[in-house]
Protein backbone atom coordinates (compact mmCIF):
# COMPACT_ATOMS: atom_id res chain seq x y z
CA UNK A 1 0.00 0.00 0.00
CA UNK A 2 2.91 2.34 0.81
CA UNK A 3 4.34 1.96 -2.72
CA UNK A 4 1.02 3.02 -4.23
CA UNK A 5 1.04 6.13 -2.05
CA UNK A 6 4.60 7.02 -3.01
CA UNK A 7 3.87 6.85 -6.74
CA UNK A 8 0.61 8.74 -6.34
CA UNK A 9 2.55 11.54 -4.66
CA UNK A 10 4.24 12.28 -8.00
CA UNK A 11 1.43 14.59 -9.01
CA UNK A 12 1.54 16.54 -5.77
CA UNK A 13 5.30 16.89 -5.30
CA UNK A 14 7.03 17.05 -8.64
CA UNK A 15 7.03 20.31 -10.57
CA UNK A 16 8.78 21.60 -13.63
CA UNK A 17 11.33 23.34 -11.41
CA UNK A 18 12.89 19.93 -10.84
CA UNK A 19 14.16 20.02 -14.39
CA UNK A 20 16.71 22.59 -13.31
CA UNK A 21 18.33 20.09 -10.95
CA UNK A 22 18.76 17.09 -13.24
CA UNK A 23 21.54 16.36 -15.70
CA UNK A 24 21.93 19.01 -18.40
CA UNK A 25 21.47 16.50 -21.21
CA UNK A 26 17.95 15.25 -21.95
CA UNK A 27 17.57 11.47 -21.61
CA UNK A 28 17.37 8.93 -24.38
CA UNK A 29 13.84 7.56 -24.59
CA UNK A 30 12.45 4.27 -25.88
CA UNK A 31 8.68 3.82 -26.24
CA UNK A 32 7.96 0.09 -26.54
CA UNK A 33 4.40 -0.66 -27.71
CA UNK A 34 3.03 -4.19 -27.78
CA UNK A 35 -0.02 -4.65 -29.97
CA UNK A 36 -3.44 -5.86 -28.84
CA UNK A 37 -2.68 -6.65 -25.20
CA UNK A 38 -4.46 -6.06 -21.90
CA UNK A 39 -2.53 -6.26 -18.58
CA UNK A 40 -1.72 -9.98 -19.05
CA UNK A 41 1.70 -9.52 -17.49
CA UNK A 42 3.23 -11.09 -14.42
CA UNK A 43 4.03 -7.70 -12.90
CA UNK A 44 0.34 -6.78 -13.16
CA UNK A 45 -0.78 -9.91 -11.35
CA UNK A 46 -1.26 -12.44 -14.15
CA UNK A 47 0.29 -15.66 -12.86
CA UNK A 48 -0.06 -17.49 -16.19
CA UNK A 49 1.88 -14.91 -18.22
CA UNK A 50 5.56 -15.67 -18.73
CA UNK A 51 7.03 -12.15 -18.88
CA UNK A 52 10.35 -12.09 -17.00
CA UNK A 53 11.81 -9.23 -19.04
CA UNK A 54 8.80 -6.94 -18.67
CA UNK A 55 8.58 -7.91 -14.99
CA UNK A 56 12.22 -6.82 -14.61
CA UNK A 57 11.35 -3.42 -16.09
CA UNK A 58 8.54 -3.15 -13.54
CA UNK A 59 10.85 -4.15 -10.68
CA UNK A 60 13.22 -1.37 -11.68
CA UNK A 61 10.50 1.07 -12.63
CA UNK A 62 6.97 2.23 -11.86
CA UNK A 63 3.76 0.41 -12.79
CA UNK A 64 0.74 2.46 -13.76
CA UNK A 65 -2.36 0.36 -13.18
CA UNK A 66 -5.12 2.48 -14.66
CA UNK A 67 -4.07 3.60 -18.12
CA UNK A 68 -6.66 3.82 -20.90
CA UNK A 69 -6.41 4.23 -24.64
CA UNK A 70 -8.76 6.55 -26.53
CA UNK A 71 -10.03 3.69 -28.71
CA UNK A 72 -10.11 -0.09 -28.58
CA UNK A 73 -8.49 -0.48 -31.98
CA UNK A 74 -5.07 0.40 -33.34
CA UNK A 75 -5.22 3.20 -35.93
CA UNK A 76 -7.47 5.61 -33.97
CA UNK A 77 -5.52 4.86 -30.79
CA UNK A 78 -2.19 5.52 -32.49
CA UNK A 79 -3.53 8.76 -33.97
CA UNK A 80 -4.18 10.00 -30.44
CA UNK A 81 -0.84 8.68 -29.17
CA UNK A 82 1.22 10.50 -31.83
CA UNK A 83 -0.63 13.81 -31.69
CA UNK A 84 -1.71 14.02 -28.06
CA UNK A 85 -5.20 14.81 -29.34
CA UNK A 86 -8.40 12.75 -29.36
CA UNK A 87 -8.66 11.09 -32.74
CA UNK A 88 -12.26 12.18 -33.27
CA UNK A 89 -11.24 15.84 -32.93
CA UNK A 90 -9.54 15.76 -36.36
CA UNK A 91 -11.25 13.01 -38.37
CA UNK A 92 -9.13 10.07 -37.23
CA UNK A 93 -11.87 8.07 -35.54
CA UNK A 94 -12.83 5.49 -38.19
CA UNK A 95 -10.93 2.21 -38.60
CA UNK A 96 -9.01 2.90 -40.84
CA UNK A 97 -8.77 5.95 -43.11
CA UNK A 98 -6.28 4.52 -45.62
CA UNK A 99 -8.21 1.29 -46.30
CA UNK A 100 -11.83 2.11 -45.47
CA UNK A 101 -14.76 0.83 -47.54
CA UNK A 102 -15.43 4.31 -48.98
CA UNK A 103 -11.91 4.51 -50.38
CA UNK A 104 -8.76 6.01 -48.90
CA UNK A 105 -8.44 9.43 -47.33
CA UNK A 106 -6.28 10.93 -44.58
CA UNK A 107 -7.34 12.55 -41.32
CA UNK A 108 -6.50 16.25 -41.16
CA UNK A 109 -5.16 17.62 -37.86
CA UNK A 110 -5.06 21.36 -37.38
CA UNK A 111 -2.25 22.89 -39.43
CA UNK A 112 -0.25 23.67 -36.26
CA UNK A 113 -0.40 20.14 -34.86
CA UNK A 114 2.76 18.04 -35.08
CA UNK A 115 3.42 14.51 -33.92
CA UNK A 116 5.41 14.66 -30.70
CA UNK A 117 8.44 12.83 -32.18
CA UNK A 118 8.75 15.64 -34.72
CA UNK A 119 8.78 18.16 -31.89
CA UNK A 120 11.53 16.12 -30.23
CA UNK A 121 13.40 15.95 -33.54
CA UNK A 122 13.14 19.72 -33.84
CA UNK A 123 14.70 19.96 -30.37
CA UNK A 124 17.69 17.87 -31.42
CA UNK A 125 16.61 14.28 -30.86
CA UNK A 126 17.38 11.50 -33.32
CA UNK A 127 13.99 9.85 -33.87
CA UNK A 128 13.25 6.47 -35.38
CA UNK A 129 10.59 3.82 -35.63
CA UNK A 130 10.07 0.44 -37.24
CA UNK A 131 7.73 -0.61 -40.07
CA UNK A 132 4.43 0.17 -38.27
CA UNK A 133 2.92 3.66 -38.58
CA UNK A 134 -0.91 3.59 -38.82
CA UNK A 135 -1.58 7.16 -37.64
CA UNK A 136 -4.71 7.88 -39.75
CA UNK A 137 -2.75 10.70 -41.44
CA UNK A 138 -0.50 7.94 -42.78
CA UNK A 139 -0.93 4.48 -44.15
CA UNK A 140 -0.09 1.38 -42.13
CA UNK A 141 3.55 0.94 -43.08
CA UNK A 142 6.78 2.90 -43.13
CA UNK A 143 7.08 5.44 -45.92
CA UNK A 144 3.37 6.26 -45.96
CA UNK A 145 3.25 9.15 -43.50
CA UNK A 146 4.74 12.59 -42.93
CA UNK A 147 8.43 12.07 -43.65
CA UNK A 148 9.37 14.82 -41.19
CA UNK A 149 8.40 12.85 -38.07
CA UNK A 150 11.28 10.37 -38.11
CA UNK A 151 14.97 10.43 -38.96
CA UNK A 152 14.60 6.73 -39.80
CA UNK A 153 11.49 4.70 -40.67
CA UNK A 154 11.43 0.97 -41.08
CA UNK A 155 14.44 0.84 -38.79
CA UNK A 156 15.83 -1.88 -36.55
CA UNK A 157 15.14 -1.57 -32.80
CA UNK A 158 18.80 -0.65 -32.30
CA UNK A 159 18.77 2.24 -34.77
CA UNK A 160 20.06 4.47 -31.98
CA UNK A 161 23.43 3.34 -33.34
CA UNK A 162 22.84 5.54 -36.42
CA UNK A 163 22.61 8.83 -34.52
CA UNK A 164 25.35 11.43 -34.31
CA UNK A 165 27.80 11.15 -31.38
CA UNK A 166 26.25 12.47 -28.19
CA UNK A 167 22.84 13.02 -29.77
CA UNK A 168 19.85 11.93 -27.64
CA UNK A 169 17.47 9.50 -29.30
CA UNK A 170 13.80 8.64 -29.22
CA UNK A 171 12.69 5.29 -30.62
CA UNK A 172 9.17 3.90 -30.97
CA UNK A 173 9.25 0.11 -31.36
CA UNK A 174 6.11 -1.94 -32.01
CA UNK A 175 5.68 -5.63 -31.20
CA UNK A 176 3.57 -7.49 -33.74
CA UNK A 177 3.90 -10.75 -31.80
CA UNK A 178 0.79 -10.08 -29.71
CA UNK A 179 -1.37 -8.74 -32.54
CA UNK A 180 -4.79 -10.31 -33.07
CA UNK A 181 -3.44 -12.02 -36.19
CA UNK A 182 -1.24 -14.12 -33.93
CA UNK A 183 -4.30 -15.70 -32.34
CA UNK A 184 -5.59 -16.77 -35.76
CA UNK A 185 -4.54 -20.30 -36.59
CA UNK A 186 -1.82 -20.87 -39.14
CA UNK A 187 -2.19 -24.68 -39.25
CA UNK A 188 -5.55 -24.76 -41.08
CA UNK A 189 -6.87 -23.87 -44.51
CA UNK A 190 -7.62 -20.13 -44.41
CA UNK A 191 -11.19 -19.13 -43.65
CA UNK A 192 -11.01 -16.01 -45.81
CA UNK A 193 -8.70 -13.89 -47.91
CA UNK A 194 -7.83 -11.81 -44.85
CA UNK A 195 -6.98 -14.98 -42.93
CA UNK A 196 -4.68 -16.15 -45.72
CA UNK A 197 -2.92 -12.80 -45.66
CA UNK A 198 -2.52 -13.01 -41.91
CA UNK A 199 -1.07 -16.51 -42.13
CA UNK A 200 1.44 -15.45 -44.78
CA UNK A 201 2.53 -12.41 -42.76
CA UNK A 202 3.11 -14.40 -39.59
CA UNK A 203 5.09 -17.09 -41.41
CA UNK A 204 7.28 -14.61 -43.30
CA UNK A 205 8.00 -12.65 -40.12
CA UNK A 206 8.78 -15.76 -38.11
CA UNK A 207 6.05 -14.92 -35.61
CA UNK A 208 4.54 -18.33 -35.01
CA UNK A 209 5.15 -18.94 -31.32
CA UNK A 210 5.79 -22.45 -29.95
CA UNK A 211 2.87 -24.01 -28.09
CA UNK A 212 3.71 -23.80 -24.40
CA UNK A 213 0.62 -22.67 -22.51
CA UNK A 214 -1.83 -25.33 -21.33
CA UNK A 215 -5.34 -24.29 -22.41
CA UNK A 216 -6.74 -25.87 -19.26
CA UNK A 217 -4.77 -23.39 -17.15
CA UNK A 218 -6.39 -20.36 -18.79
CA UNK A 219 -8.82 -18.37 -16.63
CA UNK A 220 -11.96 -17.37 -18.55
CA UNK A 221 -13.87 -14.15 -17.86
CA UNK A 222 -17.58 -14.74 -17.23
CA UNK A 223 -18.64 -13.54 -20.68
CA UNK A 224 -16.65 -16.28 -22.50
CA UNK A 225 -18.19 -19.74 -22.85
CA UNK A 226 -15.97 -22.61 -21.74
CA UNK A 227 -15.31 -24.07 -25.19
CA UNK A 228 -12.14 -25.80 -26.47
CA UNK A 229 -11.70 -23.14 -29.17
CA UNK A 230 -11.90 -20.34 -26.62
CA UNK A 231 -9.29 -21.94 -24.39
CA UNK A 232 -7.01 -22.75 -27.32
CA UNK A 233 -7.07 -19.18 -28.65
CA UNK A 234 -6.37 -17.72 -25.21
CA UNK A 235 -3.47 -20.15 -24.74
CA UNK A 236 -2.09 -19.07 -28.12
CA UNK A 237 -2.36 -15.45 -26.98
CA UNK A 238 -0.24 -16.26 -23.92
CA UNK A 239 2.34 -17.99 -26.12
CA UNK A 240 2.57 -14.82 -28.21
CA UNK A 241 3.01 -12.74 -25.05
CA UNK A 242 5.95 -14.95 -24.10
CA UNK A 243 7.52 -14.36 -27.52
CA UNK A 244 6.97 -10.60 -27.28
CA UNK A 245 8.58 -10.51 -23.84
CA UNK A 246 11.70 -12.13 -25.28
CA UNK A 247 11.91 -9.35 -27.86
CA UNK A 248 11.69 -6.74 -25.11
CA UNK A 249 14.54 -8.52 -23.34
CA UNK A 250 16.67 -8.46 -26.48
CA UNK A 251 16.26 -4.68 -26.82
CA UNK A 252 17.13 -4.05 -23.18
CA UNK A 253 20.18 -6.33 -23.52
CA UNK A 254 21.32 -4.35 -26.58
CA UNK A 255 21.00 -1.11 -24.59
CA UNK A 256 23.11 -2.61 -21.83
CA UNK A 257 25.72 -3.90 -24.27
CA UNK A 258 26.02 -0.41 -25.77
CA UNK A 259 26.40 1.18 -22.32
CA UNK A 260 23.13 3.10 -22.66
CA UNK A 261 20.90 1.43 -20.08
CA UNK A 262 21.49 4.09 -17.43
CA UNK A 263 20.96 6.95 -19.89
CA UNK A 264 17.72 5.69 -21.41
CA UNK A 265 14.19 6.06 -20.15
CA UNK A 266 11.98 3.12 -21.19
CA UNK A 267 8.21 3.28 -21.36
CA UNK A 268 6.50 -0.02 -22.17
CA UNK A 269 2.78 -0.19 -22.92
CA UNK A 270 0.29 -1.54 -25.48
CA UNK A 271 -1.83 0.16 -28.15
CA UNK A 272 -5.18 -1.10 -26.74
CA UNK A 273 -6.67 -4.15 -25.05
CA UNK A 274 -6.48 -7.82 -25.97
CA UNK A 275 -6.79 -8.85 -29.62
CA UNK A 276 -9.73 -11.02 -28.61
CA UNK A 277 -13.51 -10.76 -29.02
CA UNK A 278 -15.33 -8.46 -26.60
CA UNK A 279 -12.00 -6.73 -26.02
CA UNK A 280 -10.39 -5.29 -29.16
CA UNK A 281 -12.63 -2.68 -30.82
CA UNK A 282 -14.77 -2.29 -27.66
CA UNK A 283 -15.03 0.49 -25.08
CA UNK A 284 -15.18 -1.89 -22.15
CA UNK A 285 -12.07 -1.97 -20.00
CA UNK A 286 -11.12 -5.19 -21.78
CA UNK A 287 -10.67 -3.05 -24.91
CA UNK A 288 -9.13 0.17 -23.60
CA UNK A 289 -7.38 -0.70 -20.31
CA UNK A 290 -3.65 -1.21 -20.92
CA UNK A 291 -0.57 -1.78 -18.78
CA UNK A 292 2.18 0.84 -18.59
CA UNK A 293 5.64 0.58 -17.08
CA UNK A 294 8.06 3.48 -16.78
CA UNK A 295 11.70 2.65 -16.11
CA UNK A 296 13.71 5.76 -15.30
CA UNK A 297 17.54 5.69 -15.19
CA UNK A 298 19.07 5.92 -11.73
CA UNK A 299 20.69 9.27 -12.45
CA UNK A 300 17.28 10.75 -13.20
CA UNK A 301 15.35 8.80 -10.59
CA UNK A 302 17.42 10.40 -7.83
CA UNK A 303 15.90 13.79 -8.66
CA UNK A 304 12.25 12.74 -8.82
CA UNK A 305 9.87 11.45 -6.12
CA UNK A 306 9.61 8.02 -7.74
CA UNK A 307 10.65 4.71 -6.29
CA UNK A 308 11.64 1.52 -8.08
CA UNK A 309 8.98 -1.15 -7.90
CA UNK A 310 6.22 1.28 -6.92
CA UNK A 311 2.85 1.56 -8.57
CA UNK A 312 0.24 4.22 -9.24
CA UNK A 313 -3.52 3.97 -9.55
CA UNK A 314 -3.96 7.43 -11.06
CA UNK A 315 -6.16 7.62 -14.14
CA UNK A 316 -4.10 8.17 -17.30
CA UNK A 317 -5.28 8.65 -20.87
CA UNK A 318 -3.27 7.95 -24.01
CA UNK A 319 -3.46 11.68 -24.80
CA UNK A 320 -1.26 12.16 -21.72
CA UNK A 321 1.67 10.19 -23.16
CA UNK A 322 2.79 12.86 -25.65
CA UNK A 323 3.00 15.66 -23.06
CA UNK A 324 4.70 13.30 -20.58
CA UNK A 325 7.41 12.30 -23.05
CA UNK A 326 7.87 15.90 -24.15
CA UNK A 327 8.26 16.76 -20.48
CA UNK A 328 11.03 14.20 -20.09
CA UNK A 329 12.68 15.46 -23.28
CA UNK A 330 12.44 19.04 -21.95
CA UNK A 331 10.50 20.19 -24.97
CA UNK A 332 8.03 23.00 -24.36
CA UNK A 333 4.45 21.80 -24.20
CA UNK A 334 2.37 23.10 -27.15
CA UNK A 335 -1.01 24.51 -26.20
CA UNK A 336 -2.96 22.28 -28.58
CA UNK A 337 -2.37 19.08 -26.61
CA UNK A 338 -5.51 17.56 -25.08
CA UNK A 339 -3.72 15.91 -22.17
CA UNK A 340 -1.04 16.71 -19.66
CA UNK A 341 2.06 15.09 -18.25
CA UNK A 342 0.85 12.34 -15.94
CA UNK A 343 3.82 13.09 -13.69
CA UNK A 344 2.45 16.57 -12.98
CA UNK A 345 -1.31 16.60 -13.40
CA UNK A 346 -4.00 14.28 -12.10
CA UNK A 347 -7.16 13.67 -14.10
CA UNK A 348 -10.58 12.64 -12.83
CA UNK A 349 -11.84 10.86 -15.95
CA UNK A 350 -10.82 9.42 -19.32
CA UNK A 351 -12.56 9.71 -22.67
CA UNK A 352 -12.71 7.14 -25.47
CA UNK A 353 -14.55 6.51 -28.74
CA UNK A 354 -15.57 3.75 -31.10
CA UNK A 355 -16.59 4.51 -34.67
CA UNK A 356 -16.69 2.59 -37.94
CA UNK A 357 -15.05 -0.78 -37.39
CA UNK A 358 -13.83 -1.96 -40.81
CA UNK A 359 -17.04 -2.57 -42.76
CA UNK A 360 -19.47 -1.99 -39.84
CA UNK A 361 -20.65 1.53 -39.01
CA UNK A 362 -20.83 2.54 -35.36
CA UNK A 363 -20.51 5.62 -33.16
CA UNK A 364 -20.00 5.29 -29.42
CA UNK A 365 -18.43 7.59 -26.86
CA UNK A 366 -17.36 6.53 -23.38
CA UNK A 367 -16.43 8.33 -20.18
CA UNK A 368 -14.71 6.47 -17.36
CA UNK A 369 -14.08 7.70 -13.82
CA UNK A 370 -12.54 5.91 -10.86
CA UNK A 371 -15.82 4.09 -10.30
CA UNK A 372 -18.17 4.38 -13.26
CA UNK A 373 -18.20 3.86 -17.01
CA UNK A 374 -20.82 5.60 -19.19
CA UNK A 375 -21.20 4.66 -22.87
CA UNK A 376 -23.49 6.41 -25.34
CA UNK A 377 -24.27 4.84 -28.72
CA UNK A 378 -25.78 6.38 -31.84
CA UNK A 379 -26.27 2.87 -33.23
CA UNK A 380 -28.06 1.16 -30.32
CA UNK A 381 -29.13 -1.74 -32.50
CA UNK A 382 -25.55 -2.84 -33.28
CA UNK A 383 -24.30 -5.64 -31.01
CA UNK A 384 -20.65 -6.08 -30.13
CA UNK A 385 -20.75 -9.57 -31.60
CA UNK A 386 -21.81 -8.50 -35.09
CA UNK A 387 -20.24 -10.29 -38.05
CA UNK A 388 -16.87 -8.80 -38.98
CA UNK A 389 -14.70 -10.20 -41.74
CA UNK A 390 -11.32 -9.95 -40.06
CA UNK A 391 -12.29 -10.76 -36.48
CA UNK A 392 -14.32 -13.78 -37.63
CA UNK A 393 -11.07 -15.52 -38.56
CA UNK A 394 -10.66 -16.30 -34.86
CA UNK A 395 -11.75 -19.80 -33.92
CA UNK A 396 -13.15 -18.58 -30.61
CA UNK A 397 -15.44 -16.09 -32.36
CA UNK A 398 -16.73 -18.75 -34.72
CA UNK A 399 -17.32 -21.25 -31.91
CA UNK A 400 -18.87 -18.63 -29.62
CA UNK A 401 -21.30 -17.48 -32.30
CA UNK A 402 -22.22 -21.06 -33.21
CA UNK A 403 -23.01 -21.80 -29.55
CA UNK A 404 -25.17 -18.67 -29.36
CA UNK A 405 -27.04 -19.58 -32.51
CA UNK A 406 -27.63 -23.06 -31.10
CA UNK A 407 -29.03 -21.62 -27.87
CA UNK A 408 -26.31 -23.17 -25.75
CA UNK A 409 -25.17 -20.06 -23.86
CA UNK A 410 -25.96 -18.62 -20.42
CA UNK A 411 -26.96 -15.01 -19.71
CA UNK A 412 -23.55 -13.32 -19.45
CA UNK A 413 -22.28 -15.22 -22.51
CA UNK A 414 -25.25 -14.08 -24.61
CA UNK A 415 -24.93 -10.34 -23.96
CA UNK A 416 -22.23 -9.75 -26.57
CA UNK A 417 -24.69 -10.74 -29.30
CA UNK A 418 -27.44 -8.44 -28.06
CA UNK A 419 -27.92 -4.79 -29.13
CA UNK A 420 -25.90 -2.46 -26.91
CA UNK A 421 -28.71 0.07 -26.44
CA UNK A 422 -28.50 3.84 -26.46
CA UNK A 423 -26.84 4.13 -23.05
CA UNK A 424 -24.77 1.92 -20.78
CA UNK A 425 -23.68 2.60 -17.21
CA UNK A 426 -21.50 0.31 -15.12
CA UNK A 427 -20.36 0.37 -11.52
CA UNK A 428 -16.79 -0.82 -12.04
CA UNK A 429 -16.14 -1.58 -8.38
CA UNK A 430 -19.00 -4.04 -8.16
CA UNK A 431 -19.04 -5.06 -11.83
CA UNK A 432 -15.49 -4.97 -13.26
CA UNK A 433 -16.49 -7.05 -16.32
CA UNK A 434 -19.23 -4.52 -17.22
CA UNK A 435 -22.11 -6.96 -17.47
CA UNK A 436 -24.85 -5.25 -15.42
CA UNK A 437 -26.10 -2.19 -17.30
CA UNK A 438 -27.45 0.34 -14.79
CA UNK A 439 -28.53 2.94 -17.34
CA UNK A 440 -32.21 2.17 -16.74
CA UNK A 441 -31.92 1.91 -12.95
CA UNK A 442 -33.59 4.92 -11.31
CA UNK A 443 -31.25 4.55 -8.35
CA UNK A 444 -28.37 5.60 -10.63
CA UNK A 445 -30.20 8.36 -12.51
CA UNK A 446 -28.12 11.10 -10.88
CA UNK A 447 -24.85 9.29 -11.69
CA UNK A 448 -25.91 8.79 -15.29
CA UNK A 449 -26.95 12.42 -15.68
CA UNK A 450 -23.67 13.65 -14.24
CA UNK A 451 -21.64 11.34 -16.50
CA UNK A 452 -23.66 12.32 -19.58
CA UNK A 453 -23.18 16.03 -18.86
CA UNK A 454 -19.46 15.59 -18.38
CA UNK A 455 -19.21 13.64 -21.64
CA UNK A 456 -21.01 16.44 -23.49
CA UNK A 457 -18.72 19.00 -21.88
CA UNK A 458 -15.56 17.20 -23.05
CA UNK A 459 -16.87 16.60 -26.56
CA UNK A 460 -17.78 20.27 -26.85
CA UNK A 461 -14.32 21.23 -25.64
CA UNK A 462 -12.33 19.00 -27.99
CA UNK A 463 -14.76 18.61 -30.89
CA UNK A 464 -16.18 15.51 -32.51
CA UNK A 465 -15.93 15.24 -36.29
CA UNK A 466 -18.12 12.12 -36.17
CA UNK A 467 -21.09 14.47 -36.05
CA UNK A 468 -20.54 14.56 -39.81
CA UNK A 469 -21.12 11.33 -41.75
CA UNK A 470 -17.87 9.73 -42.86
CA UNK A 471 -18.71 10.00 -46.54
CA UNK A 472 -19.39 13.72 -46.23
CA UNK A 473 -16.28 14.25 -44.12
CA UNK A 474 -14.14 12.30 -46.59
CA UNK A 475 -15.48 14.27 -49.55
CA UNK A 476 -14.60 17.49 -47.73
CA UNK A 477 -11.02 16.33 -47.19
CA UNK A 478 -10.40 15.30 -50.80
CA UNK A 479 -9.84 17.51 -53.85
CA UNK A 480 -11.25 16.07 -57.07
CA UNK A 481 -11.48 12.74 -55.28
CA UNK A 482 -7.80 12.68 -54.26
CA UNK A 483 -5.82 13.51 -51.14
CA UNK A 484 -4.44 17.04 -51.64
CA UNK A 485 -0.75 17.53 -52.36
CA UNK A 486 1.32 19.92 -50.29
CA UNK A 487 2.70 22.85 -52.33
CA UNK A 488 6.43 22.64 -52.94
CA UNK A 489 8.59 24.94 -50.80
CA UNK A 490 10.13 28.09 -52.19
CA UNK A 491 13.90 28.43 -51.66
CA UNK A 492 15.57 31.82 -51.31
CA UNK A 493 19.25 32.71 -50.93
CA UNK A 494 19.54 35.52 -48.40
CA UNK A 495 22.97 36.70 -47.22
CA UNK A 496 24.52 33.31 -47.81
CA UNK A 497 21.68 31.44 -46.10
CA UNK A 498 19.14 29.12 -47.74
CA UNK A 499 15.67 30.07 -46.55
CA UNK A 500 12.82 27.64 -47.23
CA UNK A 501 9.26 28.90 -47.25
CA UNK A 502 6.01 27.03 -47.56
CA UNK A 503 2.40 27.67 -46.70
CA UNK A 504 1.54 27.73 -43.01
CA UNK A 505 1.21 24.36 -41.32
CA UNK A 506 3.54 22.35 -43.51
CA UNK A 507 6.77 20.82 -42.26
CA UNK A 508 9.89 21.04 -44.42
CA UNK A 509 12.65 18.49 -44.88
CA UNK A 510 15.93 18.73 -46.77
CA UNK A 511 18.89 16.62 -47.79
CA UNK A 512 22.16 17.22 -49.54
CA UNK A 513 21.76 16.65 -53.28
CA UNK A 514 24.20 13.75 -53.00
CA UNK A 515 22.77 12.55 -49.66
CA UNK A 516 20.30 9.83 -48.74
CA UNK A 517 18.52 10.84 -45.53
CA UNK A 518 16.16 13.74 -45.00
CA UNK A 519 16.76 16.20 -42.18
CA UNK A 520 14.13 18.40 -40.58
CA UNK A 521 14.40 22.04 -41.63
CA UNK A 522 14.28 24.26 -38.54
CA UNK A 523 16.38 27.26 -39.55
CA UNK A 524 18.13 28.72 -42.62
CA UNK A 525 21.05 26.66 -43.92
CA UNK A 526 24.56 27.84 -44.61
CA UNK A 527 24.73 27.63 -48.41
CA UNK A 528 28.49 27.14 -48.49
CA UNK A 529 28.08 23.80 -46.69
CA UNK A 530 26.27 22.35 -49.72
CA UNK A 531 28.62 22.61 -52.65
CA UNK A 532 26.63 20.00 -54.58
CA UNK A 533 23.28 21.56 -53.80
CA UNK A 534 20.30 20.87 -51.53
CA UNK A 535 16.90 19.25 -52.13
CA UNK A 536 13.81 20.36 -50.18
CA UNK A 537 10.26 19.06 -49.91
CA UNK A 538 7.32 19.70 -47.58
CA UNK A 539 4.33 17.92 -46.09
CA UNK A 540 1.23 19.09 -44.33
CA UNK A 541 -0.24 16.35 -42.11
CA UNK A 542 -3.22 14.82 -43.91
CA UNK A 543 -1.89 15.75 -47.37
CA UNK A 544 0.57 14.07 -49.69
CA UNK A 545 4.13 15.34 -49.59
CA UNK A 546 5.15 17.99 -52.09
CA UNK A 547 7.30 17.75 -55.15
CA UNK A 548 10.99 18.35 -54.53
CA UNK A 549 12.60 21.76 -54.94
CA UNK A 550 16.31 21.82 -55.66
CA UNK A 551 18.91 24.51 -55.11
CA UNK A 552 22.44 24.42 -56.50
CA UNK A 553 25.21 27.02 -56.26
CA UNK A 554 26.00 28.97 -59.37
CA UNK A 555 28.91 27.48 -61.29
CA UNK A 556 31.73 29.60 -62.67
CA UNK A 557 31.84 29.77 -66.48
CA UNK A 558 35.54 28.99 -66.20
Amino acid sequence: MRSVFVAAAICMVWSSTVLGHVKSEPPNILLLVAEDLSPRVGAFGDDLAHTPNIDALAKNGIRFNRVFTTAGVCAPSRAALLTGQYQFSFGGQHMRTSTGPLGPYLALPDENVKAFPELMRRAGYFTYTDRKLDYQFSGVGAGSGPFTIWDREGALPTAWRERSPGQPFFGLINFLQTHESGVMRTDVEPYSTSHAGSQQLRRQAGLIAPKVTDPEQVTLPPYYPDLPEVRADLARHYDNIRQMDAQVGAIVSALEADGLANDTLILWTTDHGDGLPRAKRELYDSGIHVPLILRIPDDLLDHWPLRKGSQSGNLISFVDLAPTLLHFARVERPDWLHGGSFLVTRRKDVLAGRDRIDEVMDHQRALRTDRYKYIRSSYPQVPGGHALNYRDNLDMVRAWRAAWQAGDLTGDQVRWFEPVGAEQLYDLRKDPHELNNLAGDTGFARVKRRMAQRLDELLDRYGDTAKTAEEQMRNGLLVDGEVPVTPAPEILLEEGKLVARVQQGASIGYRAADGEHWSLYVQPLNATAYSNGVVFKAVRYGWRESAETSWAPARSSD
